[in-house]
């Protein structure tokens, strides 16, 4: 009997051993992430992996979400009905969203503004439209490679990447010439770079690949080529360059673009170089001394454009954080700073003060929820922001990223 309970005492052992090293042999790495917090990352890939039940569920309806993703159809720009002004269906297209046809003219043009309306014939072009959902599709999908280890994720997000950038027939060109045009106006505007903007948070997530062998090192060597072209147009093109002379949430989004961009291409001097010249003035321009908008502000929809704003400028520095760039604590030589705009939206998105600046379409304070978790978590602020259950966050991503975007 006693040598039969010591060899049920071996097996049971062996047995809890063979369950346990699977997990035990996956060291867990931090990630190449410049955006999403590589360090959190990791301990949360460490955490679920040693049975973490307050993460399992955040992981399950992670996984849930890609899982849908595996089938869902693969666009590019090429499938719009309508061909840009060069000819070439690879080139990105879109109108701008508060430009309407004038009633008051023969054929509506050319168009006019109507700040914060949006006209729903934008959409007939949906580049723009398989262009966002595309990058939360590879975030998705590249965050439930990383928490799972399961190559199918990592083949989807793969294969998606190939078609919008790589694939001859259906690539991008690495331009914006024609976005946000307006009829009867212009074929396209400096401000038509705003529709790229979450381009940041797709190569942030592409570096969650890395390892995969489903995205092997040339086919990453190759999307660094195409965003090393489309950053090379964004400095250079007159396009380009008038975006990067705006003064408000443009100007914010093209700092957060050629940074973000800059660090996916490992020029780590360039991503310095550009916040030192360009990010300091946006902050003296942008922002008055007690750390509100006025160029934001001046808009129809002035909440919607304030916390937009502003969540491009903390983007910047959590990208600055990179490369050695307090930006968060950076103050002009007047007193502007980041975080005295993030003092003065707060009682708003609190509800502690009223809203009483023009807002034609409802507010929504909730926009700002993960702001304060971010901006205590990444710069240790010990601010008083209200941390629980019930006002956090509650998508998979955040819960398991405190992602921004």
């Amino acid at each position: 009997m006693r040598h039969l309970r010591s060899q049920i005492g071996w097996l049971t052992g062996t047995l809890f051993m063979l369950c346990v090293l699977p997990v035990l042999a996956q060291p867990v790495t931090t990630p190449g992430t410049f955006l999403l917090d590589a360090t959190l990352l990791a301990s949360n890939k460490a955490r679920l992996q040693q049975g973490d039940a307050s993460l399992q569920e955040a992981r399950k309806s992670l996984l849930a979400q890609a899982d849908k993703l595996l089938t869902k159809p693969a666009h590019s720009v090429v499938e719009k009905t309508k061909t840009p002004p060069s000819g070439d269906k690879h080139d990105y297209m879109s109108v701008g969203p508060y430009w309407w046809p004038d009633s008051t003219k023969p054929g509506g043009l050319p168009y006019i503004r109507k700040d914060g309306q949006i006209n729903p014939d934008r959409y007939a072009i949906q580049d723009g439209t398989y262009l966002n959902a595309l990058c939360d599709d590879i975030q998705t999908l590249a965050l439930s490679y990383y928490f799972s280890n399961d190559d199918k994720y990592a083949r989807r997000a793969a294969e998606l990447l190939r078609t919008w950038f790589l694939d001859k027939e259906t690539r991008m060109n690495p331009n914006l010439n024609y976005g946000q045009a307006i009829p009867g106006i212009t074929e396209g505007r400096g401000i038509g770079l705003i529709d790229t903007r979450m381009l940041a948070k797709l190569v942030d997530a592409v570096q969650l690949l890395n390892g995969s062998t489903a995205w092997p090192k040339q086919d990453q060597t190759a999307l660094q080529a195409w965003f090393r072209r489309f950053l090379t147009w964004m400095l250079t093109s007159p396009i380009g360059k008038d975006e990067a002379d705006e003064h408000n949430n443009h100007g914010t989004y093209y700092d957060f673009q050629t940074v973000a961009f800059a660090l996916f291409l490992q020029d780590k001097t360039l991503a310095k170089q550009l916040i030192e010249q360009n990010t300091y003035k946006r902050i003296q321009s942008q922002l008055k001394e007690d750390g509100s908008q006025p160029h934001e502000l001046a808009r129809t929809l002035s909440w919607n454009y304030s916390v937009m704003n502003f969540k491009g400028f903390l983007g910047l520095a959590l990208l600055a954080k990179n490369v050695d760039i307090d930006l968060w604590n950076y103050e002009t030589a007047d007193g502007k700073s980041l975080k005295k705009a993030y003092q003065w939206l707060f009682p708003y998105a609190e509800g502690q003060k009223p809203w009483t600046f023009q807002q034609i379409k409802a507010m929504h304070p909730e926009e700002f929820l993960p702001v304060p978790f971010i901006v205590n978590a990444r710069f240790n602020t010990g601010t008083a922001a209200d941390k629980s259950p019930a006002r956090t966050p509650g998508s998979p991503v955040f819960v398991l990223t405190n992602a921004l975007f």
